[in-house]
């Protein structure tokens, strides 16, 4: 686990070590709005922003508008606090996810990602979970693919390209989020593991996680404001956030939603089996 890259210093992404993980099922896949619509259908579910009544989106997304009658925040002004906007409508009033039902859910926050997994039996990753499956089988490269970005010139996942924030020219076929399927997927079948959305794992966040957590199954659960995200997304770019590597790490409130949050899911391992195997057994 970890890294020994020093750009991000308040990360803490260091120092390398070996940890032990429990074996565990992941998603190949980061929760899409098609799971998360089925989610709100059966249960009623009102999100955080939906109760906030705004959301963070990325101002390129905008119309002018929107932008006049929006604010900005102040340390990162590319990003602008719209009114209702929410999982199902990602830009605000008049957009909608119905040509995007097989892309990533967003504007979820933690808490809204933990009610999800209430509902389906489900959990969120830890941190060690994450980084193992988002490895792919590799052991210490910047990747899930390996140490090159774009190896021969093909684009393994979907960040920004261009210069930040002012153009994108979506050389990876992606302005925004692409569907959950997109891109070749790592050694161990995940797809869209770096790039795309922030995806939360059940953690609170330490700067010291390397340091204080146990070498076997580690989950920091110490009282902390913030929980963290791994895997970076469509807005990140090496002159700002090149935190699209494997053990690149952020975090945020857990109430904190966006146009570039989403979540995947774990199960225990157990619980597949059995249900292959009860399957498996009626199909006899």
């Amino acid at each position: 686990m970890g890294s020994s890259d020093k750009r991000f210093p308040n990360d803490g992404e260091g120092p390398v070590r070996n940890v032990t993980v429990t074996m565990f099922a992941i998603a190949c896949h980061a929760v899409s709005n098609l799971q998360f619509a089925d989610f709100v259908r059966r249960t009623g579910y009102s999100t955080d922003a939906e109760r906030c009544g705004w959301s963070f989106v990325f101002e390129g997304f905008l119309s002018d508008e929107a932008m006049r009658t929006s604010s900005r925040a102040a340390e990162t002004p590319w990003w602008v606090a719209v009114p209702h906007a929410y999982w199902a409508q990602p830009e605000g009033p008049h957009s909608a996810v119905l040509d995007r039902m097989d892309h990533p859910v967003v504007h979820i926050s933690w808490n809204d990602a933990k009610a999800y997994c209430e509902w389906s039996g489900t959990r969120l990753p830890t941190e060690a979970e994450w980084e193992l499956a988002a490895r792919g089988g590799l052991e210490q490269a910047t990747f899930p693919w390996g140490n090159e970005l774009t190896p021969g010139g093909e684009h393994r996942c979907n960040i920004w390209q261009g210069k930040f924030p002012d153009l994108n020219t979506a050389e990876d076929g992606y302005p925004g989020t692409a569907p959950v399927h997109a891109f070749q997927p790592n050694g161990f079948g995940l797809r869209n593991i770096v790039g795309n959305v922030w995806e939360w794992c059940e953690d609170t966040f330490s700067s010291r996680y390397h340091q204080v957590t146990a070498a076997e199954n580690p989950l920091h659960d110490s009282p902390a404001p913030n929980r963290s995200l791994r895997g970076g997304s469509f807005l990140c770019h090496d002159s700002y956030c090149n935190r699209y590597r494997v053990a690149a790490r952020s975090s945020n409130t857990p109430d904190s939603s966006a146009s570039n949050i989403g979540f995947r899911v774990v199960s225990k391992l157990d619980a597949i089996l059995d249900e292959s195997q009860s399957q498996s057994a009626l199909g006899q």
